[in-house]
């Protein structure tokens, strides 16, 4: 689902990838890298959470990330 306009609507999955991007961007752009974080599971593989980490901090420019595996 994505809003447009107030309301939501069903779409594609192009749509609200770009949706989502767009989001990001937008944050990324009025707040900088610090306002963006991800949280990671520690049932994920190893490749996964590596692939996680490498996104924020490669793609996105922050340091940001937490997991689950304290717990």
């Amino acid at each position: 689902m994505v809003r447009v306009g107030g309301k939501l609507r069903e779409a594609t999955w192009g749509e609200a990838l770009d949706a989502a991007a767009e989001g990001l961007q937008r944050s990324l752009d009025a707040r900088g890298p610090t306002s963006v974080g991800i949280f990671s599971c520690s049932k994920a593989t190893n490749e996964v959470n590596y692939a996680a980490q490498k996104f924020i901090r490669a793609a996105l420019g922050s340091n940001n990330i937490d997991s689950c595996n304290r717990t």
